[in-house]
């Protein structure tokens, strides 16, 4: 039997930070990383093998890290594990002994058990495996005619790729806009309007109700009774928690199978942690569970249970999700931090909202300027942000994890106001409007009233 201090069970996001924050804070301790893939793909990165950076190959997830701290990897399966004394048994036959264990399993592609056909061939999910997607990607290359299913951001950046490769690609999305469960209508009509000018054909308020084929797919039939030719389908339909193995171990899990873990990532059994897609979490505005399932959530989440292992850090805390979205489609960037305005009024906020639209350079003719809107959500009762939209160029990015540090940080508009902004015409818009400070200035007035 082998031994180590920490094992990490899953070598994604999740189990890179939480193996490397171990490390690095606890150097004196043996960690170990066992994963089933020997080279791990960047989560948010898959969409681009099928267009932009062309094979897999330029999407690996590094393992310098990792290595040049002396974490040790393991490419194998853990198939079970016994919590009373602290052993794990994996696929090879091997057994490791631990003293603290993280649990960082991620998630899985959902398909729904209601759909027929899905067990055809040149169906495809898009789930976080280098060799499914090498022969995904190679299969492909025969096939032309894609519906894509589900039009989150996957799956609106998945059509988009394919379509620049050359694919005849049909999006299909029940909802009445793509992107709809994270961004106002007028935002998400903005991406509609852009990725159909790009080619896409996008169907929306339609559902697909049947995988039509004699072996291998030949047709799409929809709600409305439609049928569609196609030649593939790909089901970008949403991600569950992977939690059989922590269900096997007895780990308690909450109403929709997610790790029950509390703010510093421990379950409820000793020395057992759990971060990432697998874990449950909670909104950071509402308190309510959440199922948001985000790269960048699962790292802060395994930062706190590496910083929590050998003891409460009470800067280590994982409070809620603020929910941190971003996508690109062509040359214009899209993002959403916190709630939209749709999301706090049901859930009873009383709320002011305020946008500008401005240009990202000053002045705006320099080659590569964008128009920028900046929309943000607050409490009328104290001027607390809530949340905020972004619609620009490819630096929105960086602005919507701005929006995201002021909720974290429970700022306000009148903070925004006299918030210090940096400038330079090559790279922001202008200090005199700035869309994120003069979108609080449209706020501020209205709660003056």
């Amino acid at each position: 039997m082998k031994k180590t201090d920490v094992l990490v069970i899953g070598g994604s996001a999740t189990g890179l930070v939480a193996a490397i924050t171990a490390k690095s804070n606890f150097p004196e301790k043996d960690v170990t990383v066992i994963r089933k893939e020997e080279k791990v793909m960047i989560p948010c990165g898959i969409p681009y093998i099928y267009g932009t950076v062309g094979t897999s190959d330029n999407n690996i997830l590094p393992d310098g890290g990792l290595v040049n701290l002396g974490v040790n990897i393991v490419v194998d399966e853990v198939i079970s594990v016994d919590t009373e004394k602290k052993v794990v048994s994996t696929k090879k036959g091997e057994q490791y002994e631990y003293d603290k264990l993280i649990m960082g399993t991620g998630s899985m592609p959902i398909v729904p058990g209601w759909l027929k056909g899905t067990d055809l061939e040149n169906v495809f999910t898009i789930p976080k495996d280098k060799v499914y997607l090498d022969e995904f990607q190679e299969k492909l290359k025969g096939l032309d005619k894609i519906v894509v299913v589900g039009a989150g951001f996957i799956g609106v950046e998945i059509s988009d790729e394919l379509n620049k490769a050359g694919k005849e690609v049909t999006l299909v999305e029940i909802q009445d806009t793509i992107l709809g469960m994270t961004f106002d209508e007028e935002f998400a009509l903005e991406a509609q309007g852009i990725l159909a000018e790009r080619g896409v054909d996008v169907k929306t308020k339609v559902g697909i109700s049947e995988i039509v084929g004699d072996g291998k797919v030949q047709s799409v039939k929809f709600n409305t009774g439609e049928v569609m030719e196609a030649d593939a389908v790909i089901l970008s339909m949403g991600y569950k928690p992977n939690t059989e193995l922590a269900k096997d171990m007895g780990l308690t899990l909450n109403k929709f199978g997610f790790i029950e873990a509390d703010q510093h990532r421990r379950t409820e059994v000793k020395d057992v942690f759990a971060a990432g897609d697998c874990a449950s979490k909670v909104d950071f505005s509402t308190g309510k569970i959440s199922r948001i399932m985000l790269a960048s959530t699962a790292c802060t989440e395994a930062r706190v249970a590496g910083l929590n292992l050998y003891g409460l850090c009470t800067f280590a805390t994982f409070r809620g999700t603020v929910g941190i979205y971003s996508t690109c489609i062509g040359e214009t960037g899209l993002g959403v931090a916190g709630l939209i305005e749709k999301a706090a009024i049901a859930e009873g906020f009383n709320i002011a909202t305020g946008s500008f639209t401005g240009m990202n350079r000053h002045p705006g003719k320099f080659g590569d300027a964008h128009k920028q809107t900046v929309k943000l959500i607050v409490s009328k009762n104290t001027g607390l942000i809530l949340g905020g939209e972004v619609l620009g160029g490819k630096e929105i990015g960086e602005l919507t994890n701005a929006i995201g540090i002021a909720i974290q940080n429970h700022m306000t508009v009148n903070d925004l106001l006299v918030t210090q902004i940096g400038t330079q015409p090559m790279l922001t818009a202008s200090p005199a409007g700035y869309p994120l400070v003069k979108a609080a200035e449209a706020i501020a007035k209205q709660l003056k009233k």
